[in-house]
């Protein structure tokens, strides 16, 4: 007669004899039961994520000959030891479930050819975590998909992604051990995929992703929030003139009487939230991630019954991205006081003016001014983001705290130099403007390198008129510098300018250059970031502090009250404003769990004597 063995605890995972945890945990980590063993020599834990970062570590230590050995345990997808049936247990059940053991012929063949092809580019078989980031299964077309992506990759990434994808995996059946689920962040999870059915008409059935202001698909999602928020607990949604969602979850101070929920008497609000437009063929969790996260707070408050000492403003922002109009920020710049009214007179690509659309969306413009919230009526601003970068990827770490929004300047330029006969101009007396622009790419690669948390950027090229057999006359391109504060933004620029003109001086040739942006930087406010670091270091999450190359709404909030942001780990090496952007719904869960301690710190504060 079988039965159920108890699913481990965390406190007998602290507290039973190494060998039995270690014994209770077999099979982790695919025939390599040390990481365990020696990841239990740093016990005890206070959570299951800071043992499973322990265990990170132990790899990392380890050096490269056994982390090769640790991928080499492991069973290629579909391969020889899942037809002879010689799988361990937990794998056999992810392959399953995955749909690997129910391959047609054709599929069975394209993904052992994929395994040769890899195994023998790289010396290491394809690693991934077939159970996925929900732990719900890939299809067999993503797990094809992304064999035929990452064949193609370098092979340094290849090594530390399939180490990522190996703790993925052990990870989940961590959870499953421990009889763990994460709640929270499978409830965000399935919010964001339901969100993410609208798109806009001419991406419809394309399977991209793509929202812009106040399309048909925009104003769906807009009502779809809605209704979720008020799904969740919160005790209004409304949509503002701008088409900003606007969730509320009033304060214990609230008078209440027959009718219901009364006007807050005395207590302030806490502003959270980020957008829910996209980039065009975007991510799903760009933005939105801040949305749900505080959300499942407020779902987590009213299912237990329990109001906070202030109120909870949860703001799903319209428009951030700037894809439709030319008007970035613009659902957070109108609670700021920033919204200009010559927008309403831009026209998009198909010539609506942003009026016009926002008469069809029953959107009152004589209502904007409306909007401007009063910073003395709140105590900050807080935003959930996913990173959209690789460096919390990288480090195998799945929060970040931001320390700054980066300042920025943007530039359009073009380079003049002499159009000839690539034949007969010899190389000494050319005035090519194109490999001076080259030369500016360089250089400020060089540059930014050498300048801490900068970056710099080249995004643009383009020889008007080119030609195979013409060294080129002119040669335009764009100019991205960012940096963490406004003096050190502005000491690259200058070192990139001074640059440039000599270049130019020695090259015979001449360019024009016209700013396009410059934004300030946003320093996080020290006491919110300090609320972030408490709640993270809480978690038992490895503390890292970074600053934000991208702007968000926090940048935009800023300038009315303190802020301070949140990074949540993105998979495929962060990327974002792409189809492939991805998180885990135990990292989406870290991040409730992170804001929800924020919460309660905010609270107590609120109530000390």
């Amino acid at each position: 007669m079988s039965h159920t063995v108890p699913a481990l605890t965390l406190e007998q995972l602290n507290t039973l004899p190494p060998a039995d945890v270690a014994h209770r945990l077999d099979g982790l980590y695919e025939h390599s039961p040390w990481i365990v063993e020696s990841a239990l020599q740093q016990r005890p834990f206070v959570s299951l994520a800071q043992f499973k970062h322990r265990m990170v570590l132990v790899v990392v230590e380890a050096g490269r000959a056994a982390q090769l050995a640790l991928l080499r345990a492991h069973p290629e997808l579909a391969g020889k030891a899942m037809v002879d049936h010689s799988l361990t247990a937990e794998s056999s059940n992810e392959q399953s479930k995955a749909g690997l053991t129910r391959c047609t012929p054709a599929e069975f063949e394209t993904i052992q050819a994929l395994n040769a092809q890899y195994n023998a580019r790289f010396g290491h078989p394809f690693i991934l975590a077939v159970r996925g980031p929900r732990g719900t299964g890939l299809s067999k077309a993503e797990i094809i998909a992304t064999l035929e992506r990452r064949v193609q990759g370098h092979p340094g990434f290849e090594l530390a992604e399939c180490l990522r994808h190996v703790h993925r995996i052990a990870e989940i059946r961590l959870n499953d051990k421990l009889g763990y689920t994460p709640a929270q962040g499978h409830q965000v999870w399935d919010w964001q995929e339901s969100l993410a059915r609208h798109t806009d008409a001419a991406y419809a059935g394309t399977g991209q992703l793509t929202v812009t202001y106040l399309t048909d698909a925009h104003r769906a999602c807009a009502r779809q929030i809605q209704a979720d928020m008020l799904a969740a607990g919160c005790d209004s949604a409304t949509i503002d003139a701008v088409g900003n969602v606007v969730g509320r979850y009033e304060s214990d101070s609230c008078s209440r009487n027959n009718d219901g929920l009364q006007s807050p008497i005395s207590s302030k609000n806490l502003l959270t939230g980020s957008h829910f437009d996209t980039v065009r063929n975007g991510g799903k969790y760009d933005g939105r991630l801040g949305i749900y996260v505080p959300l499942a707070c407020v779902q987590a408050l009213k299912a237990a019954g329990q109001r906070l000492p202030f109120g909870l403003e949860v703001v799903a922002f319209a428009e951030e991205e700037g894809q439709r109009y030319k008007a970035t920020f613009l659902g957070s710049g109108a609670l700021t006081g920033d919204f200009d009214p010559a927008w309403l007179d831009q026209t998009d690509a198909d010539g609506i003016s942003m009026r016009d659309a926002m008469a069809k969306a029953g959107l009152d413009v004589n209502a904007i001014g409306a909007i401007r919230r009063n910073p003395a009526d709140y105590l900050g601003f807080v935003e959930v983001h996913i990173e959209q970068g690789p460096v919390l990827n990288a480090l195998d770490i799945p929060l970040g705290v931001v320390t700054s929004i980066n300042a920025s300047v943007r530039y359009v330029g073009e380079m003049v130099g002499m159009a000839s006969h690539a034949g007969t101009t010899p190389m000494g007396q050319r005035r090519d403007a194109a490999a001076a622009v080259a030369e500016l790419v360089l250089l400020v690669e060089h540059l930014a390198t050498q300048d801490g948390d900068s970056v710099g950027t080249v995004g643009q090229l383009q020889v008007p008129n080119g030609s195979i057999n013409v060294v080129p006359g002119r040669c335009q391109f764009s100019l991205d510098l960012r940096a963490p504060s406004d003096a050190q933004r502005d000491a690259l620029e200058d070192k990139v300018l001074t640059g440039l003109r000599l270049i130019c001086e020695r090259r015979g040739l001449h360019h024009t250059l016209t700013r396009t942006v410059q934004a300030s930087a946003a320093p996080s406010d020290p006491a919110w970031q300090r609320r972030w670091e408490a709640a993270v270091t809480a978690l038992g999450v490895p503390l890292h502090r970074m600053p934000s190359g991208a702007g968000h709404d926090a940048m935009k909030l800023h300038t009315l009250l303190p802020q301070a942001m949140l990074f949540v780990r993105g998979l495929n090496a962060g990327i974002s404003h792409n189809p492939l952007e991805s998180t885990t719904s135990d990292d989406m869960q870290l991040a409730v769990d992170a804001f929800s301690h924020l919460l309660h710190q905010l609270s107590l504060e609120h109530n000390a004597p």
